[in-house]
């Protein structure tokens, strides 16, 4: 499973108990992981919403978490970890969870041999870093089989997609990620999933967030779903929805969906208006602050806190801003 996003408030565009909806699909991930007697659960990253979630909210879920009686293996997340920095992980709450023994945090570079049923899997992970899709995709979804192990299973929370998506939105495409040595490449971060990918044996696999955060029309069409993996004389990958999961238009709200249309449409506008002005030019980071909060319908306090920052750095570095610069 993967991109859980636990919090303990409902985002703006589900209209259920969040949470409550949340503990349900967990609970059924827990029966089904009973009922096969899987030798260990695998987590794709983003477990958690934020790095600094309520301490009461990580009791909670963690309680659930370690009714498994076997290891749950997971990568941070670019939700799990402050400025996109993985070094940051250990001072979050996933940090946190593994320090108690709750889940096994896969680091960078790290190999596990995974031992049962006269299989051996080699374990590894790549969590998510600034640079993820944005470098040589090889740096960070191919490894090779170190431990001589009959397998190998990669995790990396990245975006790799089936479909190209809108410029300026790092990505990676699924079909060119076949090089290197693993049988079953794990992807998250992309909630919207995609399609089973084999070749020659070998797996790509995302089944998509096991939360549904916002309301985007695929999100809405979406069921979620978790993977099942067996390994034997071969691999077997299966895909289940869950049961519990409520149809999208039930839990969805589909009003906030005209209004973040139209707010995208008018964003979209003013960006290309700026580009046509010449990369900036003429328009001030404070500028571009307040017109892009009116166009987003940011809060106040958050468009304030944007303002002092850019007037501390302006201060300290003693740029003259205007223009663009």
């Amino acid at each position: 499973m993967t991109d859980t996003h636990i919090r303990g408030t409902a985002p703006r565009s589900r209209i259920d108990d969040f949470a409550s909806s949340l503990r349900d699909k967990l609970e059924e991930v827990i029966e089904t992981a009973v009922k096969e007697k899987v030798d260990a659960v695998l987590h794709g990253g983003d477990l958690f919403d934020r790095p600094d979630i309520s301490p009461a909210v990580v009791r909670e879920f963690a309680a659930l978490l370690r009714r498994l009686d076997v290891p749950i293996y997971t990568i941070a997340g670019n939700h799990d970890i402050y400025g996109h920095n993985p070094g940051t992980v250990d001072r979050s709450m996933l940090g946190l969870l593994d320090a108690f023994g709750t889940v096994r945090l896969l680091r960078p570079k790290e190999r596990l041999l995974l031992k049962g049923k006269g299989v051996t899997i080699q374990l590894s992970g790549q969590p998510f870093h600034y640079d993820l899709d944005k470098r040589d995709p090889e740096l960070d979804y191919t490894v090779k089989n170190e431990t001589g192990a009959d397998y190998c299973i990669h995790m990396v929370h990245g975006m790799a997609v089936d479909r190209a998506l809108p410029e300026g939105v790092p990505h990676t495409m699924v079909h060119s990620l076949w090089a290197g040595e693993a049988d079953v490449l794990l992807t998250g971060h992309y909630h919207a999933g995609f399609p089973l990918q084999k070749k020659d044996g070998r797996y790509i696999v995302n089944p998509g967030a096991l939360a549904r955060i916002n309301n985007h029309p695929s999100e809405m069409k979406r069921k979620p779903q978790v993977a099942l993996l067996k390994f034997g004389q071969d691999i077997q990958v299966e895909i289940r929805p869950l049961r519990c999961a409520a149809p999208g238009e039930t839990v969805l709200d589909r009003s906030y969906l005209e209004e973040a249309a139209y707010r995208e449409e008018k964003m979209a506008s003013f960006v290309q208006e700026v580009r046509a002005a010449g990369e900036f030019r003429g328009m001030g980071a404070p500028d571009i602050v307040e017109e892009i909060a009116r166009l987003e319908g940011v809060d106040d306090d958050v468009k304030v806190e944007a303002l002092r920052r850019i007037a501390v750095v302006q201060e300290r570095l003693g740029w003259e801003w205007e223009g663009g610069r």
